[in-house]
């Protein structure tokens, strides 16, 4: 059964300080490469066919002790990048209050067509979507590790689960370097596994 493993990067310092990273190219911390090294010892368990990463240095460094351990090349690609929070990256969300109160009063209402260059959760949806069916496609049958974002995973999960991301708030983002598991049946389409799995520790926030 096609089986996906979507595994959020490891921990950076700007998710430590709880700053949006969106497409900024944060770096993964010391404890985030400790995270990857540790995580990437139970992935390499399950036999995977492939990896594929975000092409942002956290997602690629991420998957680097995995390829190491498996001998499989990551393949990078752009779509599986984090939302881009246009305005917002860079900032905590006491910041954004402070410089953009309407925008983040709706954004705590759970409207996310927030404007200041922030993409449209639709757009995230689709875009992850598409490299995951496409990562899918090319292993049939196998598993796939996808080193992607806490909120792009999400936004790939709803998308190939057929939920609108209106409910993105009903389920909780990635801990750094745990995962989503999702597996294609021939009958009923794709299947939640399991959610926020692994050894490793981390911070939930905005990527």
């Amino acid at each position: 059964m096609t089986t996906l493993i979507l595994w959020r990067h490891g921990t950076t310092e700007w998710n430590t300080q709880h700053r949006v990273q969106g497409h900024h190219d944060a770096g993964l911390s010391a404890l985030g490469r400790e995270q990857a090294a540790g995580a990437a010892a139970a992935l390499a368990a399950r036999s995977p066919d492939a990896i594929v990463a975000s092409d942002l240095s956290r997602a690629t460094d991420t998957a680097a002790p995995l390829a190491e351990l498996t001998g499989l090349p990551v393949r990078p690609d752009p779509r599986l990048r984090e939302r881009d929070y246009g305005d917002w990256e860079g900032l905590t969300m006491a910041e954004i209050a402070a410089r953009f109160p309407a925008a983040h009063a709706r954004w705590r209402a759970g409207d996310h067509q927030l404007g200041h260059r922030i993409e449209p959760p639709a757009d995230v949806q689709k875009r992850v979507g598409e490299a995951l069916r496409g990562a899918a496609q090319a292993t049939p049958g196998g598993t796939t590790v996808v080193v992607t974002h806490g909120g792009a995973a999400r936004y790939g999960m709803f998308e190939l689960l057929g939920w609108p991301p209106e409910r993105l708030a009903t389920v909780t983002v990635l801990f750094n370097c745990h995962y989503t598991e999702l597996r294609l049946d021939a009958v009923r389409g794709w299947i939640l596994v399991g959610h926020n799995l692994g050894p490793a520790g981390g911070t939930p926030g905005y990527e």
